[in-house]
């Protein structure tokens, strides 16, 4: 693809994932019945939910990859102390939102300087995944280093297996679809985690969306391949509920970059915080330069 294909592939992923995060995050924690009950079909970025946020804003999700992003184009390569000084940052400057999970692994790293937490189970949730395209737009043609940073960067707050296998999952997914378009080369992927790691089949799909990855990428990878638009695949993923902003942003993610930016519907881009828009065009464009370096 061009230049101008991968921009407009890699815009699509970023902004995709900010309206993600932010429609999705009026119905986390509810379940299908209550969304219906309350707003029929949620389609639209209004803001309240439980951290009643105002129409636009985003959540932890976006905040915390604009902090990754942020440290890899102020040193122009790899720092993963940048990266968690970064989060330490975020952490103190009274976000809406963070998973205990990334609580528990900032903080350690802010009081102890440990960059790097033991392996744990209770690691596999999906804040490492979370927030981790900017590596994805950062490596595109470095893919020994997408895996070297995705998972530095995963460890300083999820080290599990199945966090990682779904971290990478997810990012080269992206990375395919970003580079190529190449949705056969998605279903690959997928298939590759699912032989590793069988708990992640998605078929059938038993409808959990809570915040372990498992859950997590099972909602994703359901409602990505069974959904012909960004927007279809959009709100069919935040109306499942549960983990509603996370689900949501990564399903964003990867329709965004299948389908591109100029696919995202104006109403949402129109009410994303205007401020978290220009960073996010101000990162990707720096993002795939750096992958160049």
């Amino acid at each position: 693809m061009t230049n101008e294909h991968v921009l407009d592939r890699a815009l699509g992923a970023y902004l995709g994932f900010a309206c993600g995060d932010a429609l999705g995050a009026t119905v986390e924690f509810m379940t299908p019945k209550q969304i219906h009950k309350h707003y029929g079909v949620h389609q639209d970025i209004i803001g309240g939910g439980w951290l009643n946020l105002e129409a636009g804003q985003v959540t932890d999700d976006t905040q915390m990859s604009l902090a990754l992003g942020q440290a890899i184009i102020d040193h122009q390569d790899w720092n993963i102390q940048a990266v968690a000084d970064n989060f330490v940052t975020w952490l103190e400057s009274n976000p809406p939102d963070i998973g205990n999970t990334c609580r528990r692994g900032i903080i350690r790293y802010r009081d102890s300087g440990e960059l790097f937490g033991l392996p744990r189970e209770d690691d596999a949730g999906n804040g490492a995944c979370m927030r981790n395209l900017p590596v994805v737009l950062a490596t595109l043609n470095r893919p020994d280093l997408f895996r070297i940073w995705s998972l530095q960067q995963s460890h300083i707050t999820h080290n599990n297996p199945l966090s990682d296998a779904a971290t990478l999952t997810l990012g080269l997914i992206v990375k395919h679809l970003i580079t190529l378009g190449d949705s056969d080369a998605c279903q690959q992927e997928s298939d590759a985690l699912i032989n590793q790691y069988n708990q992640f089949s998605y078929t059938p799909y038993l409808g959990k969306a809570s915040a372990y990855i498992v859950d997590t990428v099972q909602t994703v990878l359901h409602y990505f391949f069974n959904t012909d638009s960004f927007e279809s695949c959009l709100i069919a993923t935040v109306n499942q509920g549960g983990d509603a902003d996370t689900t949501g942003a990564l399903a964003g993610m990867l329709a965004g970059a299948k389908y591109g930016v100029q696919q995202i519907p104006e109403r949402w881009l129109n009410q994303l915080d205007a401020a978290i828009v220009v960073n996010i065009l101000r990162q990707t464009t720096a993002l795939i330069k750096t992958t160049h370096i």
